[in-house]
């Protein structure tokens, strides 16, 4: 690319970073959590609109994405789950495709008096922007939409077939991504900025939802020597899955790219339900667990690892070894995936595509880390034989209380994924 170009791509991404601010506090603003996604859905629809691009608004139907590989079961209707794409159609196409991909869900913002101030009500301090899903994940959101907007106001337009989409359910499941790929939108490389500090993941971990059901025996608390408490029965069995925890992140069953993290796969049990009195042994219990695998593991062998450890824990439960607890499976069944196992041109010259424009915008090398969590970057990469490169800003307290992302990194990351669309793709004149 000409250093002309280069000049005029960085100067339009300025020239309109307050405006990409301001139309990431209004897409912040939606309280998009899952199954609310529709108002952010709709305002990120009307903006591709604006833009001239073509826009397909569906329903995700369960019964078209069951079959295939990556498919994570999910609980309750999915009559609230919709995807959104804007597609651009290159006249020439002499160019390499590519696929913008973000996710619009929101993770549940948490006790409201922990947040100094409301979580949808986006603020500026400084260099930090505010707000739940403010970094995680809309600002790449934002980056993806005008980075495509910096080649227009050049009078340029990607040389070839461009997909913006704006996913749910990746906080879960990953099924909108596996949406798109069912309905066709394929392409030669895929770019997610989710927010890992100006980086590119070589690799994720998988991840594992399940739910442990545990049966009890109730009677008055006067005579709990005669029952079964079912919450207090979890105990072991939690502590039992985190000696399985223990156990895989041992060195010698480690993916390389993981051999200098600390303790890479982490079990969380993220939520304890159970009980229906005060003064009643709990005759129920459920509480749900998240734990990661390493790029490579088979799903099923590790929930088969998983339940023989839960049936070996309750075993010294005398009631529990008569009513054997249950394992649901709902929510992520996700692979690791490694982009530095991609040995592929396609790999090489996306990577080498980025290395360069992140170069020219920061003056610096590009970094390369492995995550310990999943992005949907695995359903490209394992699925789609399409090179997945994960790129955004810096943000912090990502699920946590006052989730913010830097303003600096948003500009950087805004001009270096335009870079990178000019290089990859290639441009024509609008």
């Amino acid at each position: 690319m000409d250093r002309e170009l280069e000049t005029a791509l960085l100067s339009a991404v300025d020239e309109r970073f307050d405006e990409q601010l301001e139309f990431l506090k209004e897409l912040v603003s939606h309280p998009s959590t899952r199954g609310n996604e529709q108002s952010a859905q709709d305002f990120m629809a009307g903006q591709l609109k604006e833009r001239h691009l073509a826009v397909d608004r569906w329903q995700i139907d369960v019964e078209d994405i069951r079959h295939l590989p990556g498919f994570s079961s999910v609980i309750g209707p999915y009559d609230d789950a919709v995807n959104v794409v804007g597609s651009y159609r290159s006249g020439k196409r002499s160019g390499r495709s590519l696929i913008l991909n973000g996710h619009i869900d929101v993770v549940p913002e948490g006790p409201l008096d922990m947040w100094d101030q409301p979580p949808f009500a986006p603020h500026i301090d400084g260099d930090a922007l505010y707000g739940r899903g403010a970094g995680d994940m809309k600002a790449g959101l934002a980056s993806n939409l005008f980075a495509l907007d910096a080649l227009r106001a050049c009078g340029l337009a990607p040389a070839a077939d461009v997909f913006f989409q704006s996913v749910v359910e990746e906080e879960c499941t990953g099924n909108g991504a596996l949406a798109c790929l069912q309905r066709g939108y394929k392409a030669d490389a895929a770019l997610i900025p989710e927010p890992f500090s100006e980086t590119l993941v070589t690799a994720q971990v998988g991840v594992i939802w399940f739910q442990v059901h545990l049966k009890g025996l109730p009677t008055h608390v006067a005579y709990a020597g005669d029952g079964a408490n079912a919450i207090e029965a979890a105990i072991p069995l939690i502590n039992a899955l985190h000696k399985l925890e223990d156990k895989w992140n041992g060195p010698e069953l480690r993916h390389p790219d993981f051999a200098h993290v600390h303790h890479p796969l982490n079990l969380n049990v993220g939520k304890i339900t159970g009980g229906d009195w005060t003064s009643s042994v709990p005759a129920w219990c459920v509480f749900d667990v998240r734990m990661g695998v390493f790029p490579g593991q088979n799903i099923d062998a590790m929930r088969e690892e998983i339940e023989a450890v839960l049936l070996e824990a309750a075993s010294s439960n005398a009631f529990l070894k008569q009513n054997k607890p249950s394992v649901v499976y709902h929510g992520f069944l996700a692979e690791g995936y490694a982009l530095s196992q991609d040995k592929s041109e396609g790999a090489r010259s996306s990577i080498s595509a980025l290395e360069d424009a992140h170069q020219t915008v920061t003056g610096e090398a590009l970094d390369k880390v492995a995550i310990t969590a999943t992005t949907d970057a695995r359903f490209f990469g394992l699925y789609a034989d399409t090179p997945a490169l994960v790129y955004g800003p810096k943000a912090e307290a990502i699920h946590g209380f006052n989730e913010h992302v830097s303003i600096d990194s948003i500009n950087r990351i805004t001009k270096a994924t335009a870079l990178f669309i000019a290089r990859w793709c290639g441009t024509e004149k609008l």
